[in-house]
């Protein structure tokens, strides 16, 4: 099922985005906003075969919703433009996501550390990609004169407002950790990581 969900999700996004490129974009920014999306929406299988890896299939799903929700709905189909809390949304959910792939390094390490450091580490990866999200941005709108990151409307406040709302998708799914690992509970974080 997730399987299907993946391809379909992917299939969507590539044509509708390739259909943009040939009906409606007319300079570079966009024609590379639209053709990135056969990179990113694909990058977790493109990083299975360059690391000769095996990611399974929940990962996956969780990733290729997000860069569905994130690339193709809020950049391609201009979601970020049209609802103006898509993308505090957006990166909400970044935290809550890079927090979970940070739980799937630490069961695939098979470390016993300590639930301080796996909280430390979890908060500091989904802070990690944030922050080279942000750089991303910022390097786009340097070198294609674009600004993703409204640089021009808000300053600097709409890149912090990305990094505190993702931090704070990744504190709570810390918290959540931290309730499981110290309770008998067996919720969402337990049973991810007994699928991983």
């Amino acid at each position: 099922m997730l399987k299907k969900t993946n391809i379909l999700l992917i299939l969507t996004a590539i044509i509708v985005s390739l259909y943009f490129v040939i009906t409606r974009d007319n300079e570079i920014g966009l024609i590379l906003k639209d053709v990135t999306i056969l990179i990113t929406i694909t990058g977790v299988y493109i990083l299975e075969k360059i690391f000769k890896i095996k990611i399974n299939d929940g990962l996956k799903f969780v990733y290729v919703l997000f860069i569905f929700m994130a690339h193709f709905l809020g950049a391609i189909c201009e979601l970020y433009n049209s609802i103006y809390w898509f993308d505090k949304f957006t990166h909400f959910a970044s935290g809550i996501l890079t927090t979970f792939i940070a739980i799937y390094i630490i069961v695939k390490n098979k470390k016993n550390n300590s639930l301080f450091y796996n909280i430390l580490f979890m908060i500091s990866f989904s802070l990690a990609i944030a922050a080279c999200w942000e750089i991303f941005e910022y390097l786009s709108s340097y070198y294609l004169n674009v600004d993703p990151q409204k640089v021009l409307e808000t300053g600097v406040s709409d890149t912090m407002g990305d990094i505190i709302v993702a931090f704070l998708g990744a504190i709570l799914v810390s918290v959540c950790y931290y309730f499981e690992h110290t309770s008998k509970n067996n919720l969402l974080i337990k049973k991810f990581e007994k699928m991983v």
